[in-house]
């Protein structure tokens, strides 16, 4: 019979994170440090309206670039903020999670050749999203040094007359690591010098600490350069409902409708009435959440600070990164041996990009009693190895 796969697809590899993930799903005693996903219960104000818009047999389909009531509290939101105006009617597209917007912005904008420039460690999509819409990814290597940040002369370092698009993944999953105004000032003079685009992921905009989030496409001269993705999974704690948006100019949200059309039709309806419920009323539970990530933080990074275990100050997001390269061995070795004898799942830093080995990603989207529970544990485990 004839090969029915793509070659393309066939030579993608499956998500480093699902591993673990499925690996701690068959060990009931196993606690789970490894998914990106918010323990709090999505915010009550939210959950009614969502159960009261299947009450009212709101169960139909809305436009395909999603309600305009929803589309006005975005545009309301961003511009309260990130202090950027966009055009509800041509400008925003409600999408089936930030995942999706991701997809059809490198869809809509690449042709066959086109490089998009990928600073990691960094989210596992953006790589194999670029090879499917036939795209050339070109990573960029973060240093712990820079406090995982992209600096201009990285950046124009690794333009060549290809660059098309820069992924700006901050803040960043997994070294939780965020760029301030002043971080982003030079990238956006090298971005407009080369005459380049940028897809900025702000999903977890929500969640800083010590300052305010701070998007590129409020900086002169970037709006139009820039497609800002967002969503309601980790701000609001709605990963379930399946929610985000894309936001950037006519001409390019034109065409990311089109595909969004073609493949998807419209967000869920009912998602899209509780959302509204959230950017409209939400802002206390958004805070009351982001204070308690940024106690389980301190936690963190006060006891990784006691057992010597080296990690850099995140300012963003909910995930630590700490080094693991004075143990000797890889970060998958290190994950798999903390799974196995300690029965504490956290994800390697290669499932990132080849710049993670070294660093293991801790999430602290968990409760503080699991999170001292896991600590304890990881701490018998690198004493141990370290009287080996």
């Amino acid at each position: 019979m004839r090969e029915p796969l793509s070659k393309k697809i066939v030579e993608i590899k499956p998500s480093g994170i699902r591993k673990f993930f499925d690996m701690v799903s068959e060990m009931p005693d196993a606690i789970s440090l490894g998914v990106g996903e918010p323990d709090f219960d999505t915010p009550w104000r939210i959950r009614e309206e969502g159960i009261y818009s299947l009450e009212r047999g709101r169960t139909f389909y809305t436009s395909n670039s999603g309600l305009k009531e929803l589309k006005t509290e975005i545009g309301k939101y961003l511009q309260r903020k990130i202090n950027v105006s966009y055009d509800p009617n041509s400008e925003i597209i409600v999408t089936v999670g930030g995942s999706e917007g991701i997809d059809i912005a490198l869809r809509a904008m690449l042709d066959p050749g086109d490089e998009v420039l990928i600073p990691q460690p960094s989210y596992v999509s953006y790589l194999p999203c670029t090879i499917l819409a036939n795209g050339t990814p070109v990573v960029i290597s973060l240093k712990e040094e820079n406090d995982f940040k992209l600096t201009a002369e990285e950046l124009e370092a690794a333009i060549t007359p290809k660059t098309k698009l820069l992924v700006l993944p901050f803040p960043n999953n997994p070294t939780g690591a965020i760029m301030t105004r002043e971080d982003l000032e030079p990238v956006a003079e090298v971005v407009k010098k080369h005459d380049l685009y940028v897809l900025s992921d702000e999903i977890y905009s929500e969640l800083t600490y010590g300052c305010d989030h701070v998007s590129i496409a409020a900086l002169p001269g970037m709006r139009d350069r820039t497609l800002v993705i967002n969503g309601f999974s980790k701000g609001f704690a709605m990963t379930g409902w399946r929610l985000g948006y894309i936001c950037g100019q006519k001409h390019i949200a034109e065409q990311m409708l089109k595909i969004h059309q073609f493949a998807i039709m419209c967000a869920p309806t009912n998602s899209q009435y509780a959302a509204i419920e959230g950017l409209r009323n939400c802002d206390d539970e958004v805070q009351q959440m982001r204070t308690a990530y940024n106690q389980r933080r301190r936690y963190l990074l006060h006891e990784f600070g006691k057992m010597g275990l080296s990690c850099f100050e995140p300012f963003g997001a909910f995930y630590v990164f700490p080094s693991i390269k004075e143990f000797g061995m890889t970060s998958e070795e290190f994950a798999t041996r903390l799974l196995d004898e300690e029965k504490v799942a956290a994800v390697p830093g290669t499932a990132f990009g080849e710049c993670g080995e070294g660093f293991l990603r801790v999430s602290y989207a968990y409760s503080l009693d699991d999170l001292k529970e896991a600590i304890g544990r990881l701490g018998r485990f690198v004493e141990r190895l370290r009287s080996c």
